[in-house]
């Protein structure tokens, strides 16, 4: 796999598609002789399927398209994220700096340069550029940008946490006064990933301090140095800001910022709103310049045209070369095309149709199909225990089977520990602890504003759920929902409900439906589990 650093998501030319498209072809074949393109939830690209003898071929012909493969992995920055919908906006333009951020943040471009051979031409360096130490960062680092957009309806000013800020190691929200973007809110020690059998955790950032435009970068710039500084060099698994946050508070590293910027940092609002996650389908009007959006679901992220969802990569393409349009990639794996001319809003819509675009073997996409996702799983994850990408579809044929389709709720499938789809921020997470296995996470929601976790006792003693066999997932899920169906008060959605009735009620629940019962027999230790 060579994953493609695009910071905020693009924007992506036709010139620049073109070259995507073709190396695709030529490179990323399965062992169908299917090739295909995969977008992520860090708005990356990812090739799969590439053979060594290729690698140098690809990495360069990107790097002559104006993208390299710097930051994409490793213990650096990782691909900056920001709403791709903020970039025509008239309150708040979160895209640049998401850019600002992934050019400040990258690597020393030298040594990429001399090891695949590429002509520096084709390398812009960034004016200004974080300092590294020798031995880089302690851990991978990841940054992401809120937004805030106007209803076109009403006028009003409506936060966007399209990017899921906190689960982030570092991020940053907009404060808005008077119809205006005044400030920051700055967010740090996020994560989803964790360890089976090591003390981890999955936990959002907690608010750091707010601050104005002009101090935004030297905070950012001190918050990843004191990270370099403190962070865990010795024990990997515990060298990620969150474990930083979690040992030393929140405050104390507050105070060392302060003393590196050289300035006392205001205390953050604990109330503030930073949105819930918007996911950018259909059409949108672009502020700054009067022309369209349109944000098509592509299911995974995966643009192939061996889909019961139709010919996507053939869709994207064919668009691309005929309408004067730019491509982002969404923070939820989806396609974002931009700089659509009004009218040409309705042949546009009969050019996707052509290709199958918004059907899945003939149905309209459901509300809880649009709403959900996994990460690549197996086969092109070496991390992975499982499917998640192949399964995730399948699950909600299944949940839509049994009536579940309007669903407005949200289930997350990952392959491993690790959550790159950050399944426990959704009313449902299920994360791969086995082939064909998969843990329950509960307490999450839709909007993405609460942490999901596993279902433990409330005395701390028992896990429930730890192994759930792939060809029992929809059953146990549709026990919940009818659960939460027959119980909850109006407007009451899933995650709310799990949080207001608790664990002991859902797991007592569970043991006594015919249905989940024998799953619930044996429950497992807690002894990794981070409180």
């Amino acid at each position: 796999m060579i994953r493609i650093s695009i910071f905020g998501g693009g924007p992506i030319t036709r010139k620049q598609w073109q070259i995507v498209d073709d190396i695709s072809n030529k490179f990323t074949k399965d062992t169908d002789g299917h090739p295909s393109i995969r977008f992520t939830t860090r708005q990356n690209i990812q090739f799969h399927w590439i053979k060594k003898s290729q690698v140098m071929e690809v990495v360069r012909r990107m790097a002559e398209s104006g993208w390299n493969s710097l930051n994409g992995c490793g213990d650096n920055m990782r691909n900056v994220m920001g709403c791709p919908c903020s970039r025509f906006s008239d309150i708040y333009n979160a895209h640049k700096w998401a850019h600002w951020a992934g050019e400040y943040f990258q690597l020393p471009v030298e040594p990429f340069i001399k090891v695949f051979a590429i002509d520096p031409k084709y390398i812009r360096k960034p004016k200004e550029s974080f300092e590294y130490g020798p031995q880089l960062l302690n851990r991978k680092f990841k940054i992401a940008f809120s937004a805030v957009h106007k209803d076109p309806a009403t006028g009003k000013l409506v936060p966007d946490n399209c990017v899921e800020l906190r689960t982030n190691d570092m991020s940053v929200a907009p404060i808005i006064e008077n119809g205006k973007v005044t400030k920051f809110q700055i967010y740090i020690g996020g994560g989803q990933g964790e360890r089976n059998g090591k003390p981890t955790m999955a936990v959002l950032g907690l608010p750091l301090c707010r601050c104005s435009e002009d101090q935004l970068k030297a905070v950012l710039d001190a918050v990843v140095k004191m990270h370099m500084e403190w962070g865990d060099r010795q024990n990997r698994i515990w060298a990620r800001l969150k474990y930083v946050v979690k040992k030393l508070g929140i405050d104390w590293y507050r105070d060392q910022v302060s003393s590196v910027i050289g300035f006392p940092l205001e205390k953050p609002d604990l109330t503030h709103d930073y949105g819930a996650r918007q996911m950018h389908y259909g059409w949108a009007m672009q502020p700054t310049n009067g022309l369209l959006s349109y944000g098509a679901f592509i299911e995974n992220g995966r643009v192939t045209d061996q889909s019961p969802n139709g010919k996507l990569k053939s869709m994207i393409r064919a668009i691309m070369d005929k309408y004067p349009v730019e491509l982002m990639i969404t923070p939820n794996q989806d396609a974002l095309f931009q700089n659509i001319p009004v009218n040409a809003k309705k042949d546009f819509e009969a050019d996707l149709a052509k290709f199958g675009f918004g059907k899945r073997n003939g149905k309209d996409y459901s509300t809880l199909r649009l709403l959900s996702g996994a990460c690549v799983g197996r086969d092109t994850c070496r991390l992975t225990y499982t499917d998640s990408e192949k399964f995730e579809p399948y699950l909600i044929d299944e949940l839509e089977a049994l009536g579940w389709g309007d669903l407005h709720e949200s289930i997350g499938i990952t392959g491993c520990e690790r959550q790159c789809f950050r399944p426990a921020t959704k009313a449902i997470g299920l994360v791969g602890s086995g082939f064909d296995r998969y843990q329950l996470k509960l307490f999450g929601s839709e909007d993405a504003r609460h942490q999901g976790l596993p279902l433990i006792s409330s005395d701390g003693e028992s896990m429930y759920l730890r192994w759930i066999p792939r060809d029992r997932m929809a059953k146990v899920l549709d026990v919940l929902f009818k659960f939460h169906k027959a119980n909850a008060k109006p407007k009451e959605d899933l995650g709310a409900y799990h949080r207001r009735i608790g664990p002991d009620a859902i797991i007592a629940h569970l043991k006594s439906d015919p249905a989940t019962a024998d799953l619930m027999d044996k429950a497992q230790p807690t002894d990794c589990v981070i409180e």
